[in-house]
């Protein structure tokens, strides 16, 4: 009863070929994030005009297909006239992609700062 080396040979390169094949469908579909709206800790107010820098700045986050961030101002419909964001894109990490997008939008608050009604500070709305 001895073992046949030439049909182990072959089941480990059978074994082989499934595992190769297996690492590479889970490297595609985790390869790219664009189109997802990724981690969203609360829905952005747009703005209905699509040349807003906002709504840009959104579609671009979604767009891109590496770790991003989108952070705004929260909007309330009594006391606030405009919203400002921020967004990082394809950063090296999702924390580092929050913190530039947060860095984006509190540089981009504080330039208006006494000129427009804005209310409340920036928050990352979606993140991944």
């Amino acid at each position: 009863m001895g073992i046949n080396l030439r049909h182990l040979r072959s089941l480990n390169i059978s074994v082989l070929a499934c595992m190769l094949l297996a690492a590479t469908s889970n490297i595609t579909t985790a390869g790219s994030l664009a189109g997802n709206q990724g981690d969203k800790r609360f829905p952005p107010t747009l703005p209905d005009n699509p040349k807003d820098p906002c709504t840009k700045a959104w579609k671009a986050y979604v767009a891109a297909g590496g770790h991003s961030a989108y952070a705004i101002t929260p909007y309330s419909r009594v006391r606030d006239i405009f919203v400002i964001c921020g967004n990082s894109l394809n950063a090296k990490t999702q924390a580092a992609a929050e913190e530039k997008a947060m860095a984006s939008c509190v540089r981009t608050r504080d330039s208006y700062k006494g000129k427009i009604n804005i209310g409340g500070s920036c928050e990352i709305a979606a993140s991944k």
